[in-house]
């Protein structure tokens, strides 16, 4: 006779099968999910039938004001979310306890899976930022002020920016279909993770561009600055406070000297990452995401020791945090460029 701890447990809030204790209450995957992000949420939920709807499995989206109610009086609690730092340094933890269980030299499955990554990378990013020059750049992006001869007549920086953002959504969109675990994944799956992660793994690509000494971008013969930026059109540009932010994430990147596997596995994590809206296979996502951190990690501690090596995996982890809020902000300030986002309908499907 079965014991009633081996029997279905159904969710507090919505009634929905419970997979465990969610910030101190036994909930689903979606109410777990619903109030981490409502809770961080500055606006305020008002619900139009004075709080009496009925949340269940199938009516719990109609009304995400009764639904955080009833998760409060459920016993879930706000102070048990973590935050993403907390949230990175505990999954880099959790990492760090499974690899320590196994050799840390890269087994068969994992060079295979470097040598596709970097085979995809280097047909479709590695030389993608020599060919800005293509794109009729204005005079001044030269390093030596010295346009190259038999160039079509130069476009203005605005034209300039929207060109090279949409060719490296371009570049990045064919090296993840040259991935056969991508192209395994159902299309709509494929669609959520390049809408989510196609910015995040440009900004990745493009760190191997930055400057440290001039803080700015060299690209072939051009460089880019933050006052290229600060001054995309004539009546507008990026605003100070967001470049200042992207330009210390570039920096504080491309002092850990990283080499290019870990670029490439780095990328790997953004691109399959399970959380990304709209995304079907959570599980099998989940998976992947986790063996490209654990080939990461391995290949990190295979290498000889570096004096950056220290933490780099939990500062790796970080940084992705930290470059979903960059990513965030972007999408927000290509938007209210005016004139940029017109200029780039590619970018404008990647962020719908």
């Amino acid at each position: 006779m079965a014991s009633g701890e081996d029997e279905p447990r159904n969710c507090v809030v919505c009634g929905d099968r419970a997979t465990g204790y969610h910030f101190h209450a036994l909930t689903c995957e979606g109410c777990k999910g619903f109030f981490r992000r409502t809770v961080g949420k500055s606006t305020g939920l008002t619900c139009p039938f004075a709080g009496s709807c009925e949340v269940s499995k199938a009516q719990r989206r109609h009304c995400p004001a009764c639904r955080l109610q009833k998760c409060l009086d459920a016993g879930m609690r706000k102070d048990m979310i973590l935050s993403a730092e907390a949230l990175a340094l505990r999954r880099a933890k959790q990492a760090q306890r499974r690899a320590q269980q196994k050799p840390m030299q890269l087994s068969k499955e994992q060079k295979e899976l470097v040598q596709t990554l970097l085979g995809a990378h280097t047909r479709h990013v590695g030389t993608m930022f020599d060919q800005f020059v293509q794109f009729r750049p204005p005079a001044h992006l030269f390093i030596h002020h010295q346009p190259l001869p038999a160039l079509a007549p130069v476009l203005p920086l605005l034209t300039h920016i929207a060109d090279i953002n949409t060719f490296m959504v371009q570049q990045i969109i064919k090296f993840t279909k040259d991935l056969p675990l991508f192209r395994s994944l159902p299309i709509e799956d494929q669609i959520s993770l390049l809408k989510g992660a196609a910015l995040e793994i440009c900004h990745i690509a493009l760190n191997t561009t930055f400057c440290l000494q001039t803080q700015n971008f060299l690209c072939g013969p051009l460089r880019y600055t933050m006052e290229d930026g600060a001054h995309a059109s004539p009546t507008a540009g990026f605003e100070a406070e967001f470049l200042e932010l992207l330009f210390h994430f570039h920096g504080t990147l491309r002092r850990l000297q990283l080499q290019e596997p870990e670029y490439v596995l780095m990328a790997a994590m953004a691109l399959f990452s399970p959380d990304r809206p709209g995304v079907t296979q959570r599980e099998e996502i989940d998976q992947l995401q986790e063996e490209m951190a654990l080939t990461l990690q391995s290949y990190i501690k295979g290498q000889q020791p570096r004096p950056r090596d220290r933490f780099l995996y939990a500062k790796l982890l970080g940084l992705l945090a930290e470059l979903r809020s960059i990513k965030n902000e972007y999408e927000y300030q290509i938007q209210h460029i005016q004139g940029l986002f017109a200029m780039m309908p590619l970018l404008q499907e990647i962020c719908s």
